[in-house]
């Protein structure tokens, strides 16, 4: 699909409006359409997600295992086969976008999933991380947190010093740039890991 038949198909369609590139900061949803996931494509793509903080479908012809990673860290959480999408399917793709869903083929979303299992295995997992970037110890003291302990209750609990307790609270809180002991809860409830 060329820009001219894509923004043409969209601008038929009753529930997409069109915005042009000079309204972009009003956009919902970016759609981006390649025919390879090349080094000038992947460059355009971080672009993109520098200039907007949008969801992004991604349609692209050929698309290997390799940037997926990559591809997902740029916005991108919708992925269609550009040979064989339909425009009811981009449609639909746009509006779970915006909706805050994802939509990808099975293959891919396999790929993915291989791509963060072997994340998890090889880098994070090693450093005694989590997806979440929180240590064992970390999850354990916001997990007792958000269960109300405080932090004599935490230390007794765990065999730590009250001091380490407020060590691992502030670790936490100040390498993930977050606010207080609250936000830190949240945060490791929002990455499932309490």
């Amino acid at each position: 699909m060329t820009y001219v038949g894509l923004t043409s198909y969209l601008k038929s369609r009753p529930e997409m409006v069109i915005v042009d590139k000079h309204e972009a900061g009003h956009a919902d949803v970016a759609v981006f359409s390649t025919e390879r996931l090349t080094s000038e494509a992947m460059n355009k793509l971080r672009a993109l997600s520098a200039e907007r903080t949008v969801p992004t479908v991604l349609m692209a012809s050929e698309l290997t295992e390799a940037p997926l990673l990559a591809v997902v860290e740029c916005g991108v959480v919708a992925i269609l086969p550009r040979a064989a999408v339909t425009g009811d399917q981009l449609v639909d793709s746009i509006m779970a976008a915006a909706a805050g869903n994802g939509v990808m083929p099975r293959d891919i979303l396999g790929k993915l999933l291989k791509r963060v299992e072997m994340l998890q295995r090889e880098v994070l997992a090693p450093n005694g991380l989590n997806v979440a970037g929180l240590e064992p110890r970390e999850v354990d003291v916001l997990r007792l947190i958000a269960e109300g302990w405080g932090t004599d209750e935490i230390a007794k609990e765990l065999q730590y010093s009250e001091r380490t307790v407020k060590n691992v609270i502030y670790n936490v809180t100040n390498r993930l740039k977050l606010r207080n002991r609250a936000h830190a809860v949240a945060y490791a409830l929002r990455a499932g890991v309490i």
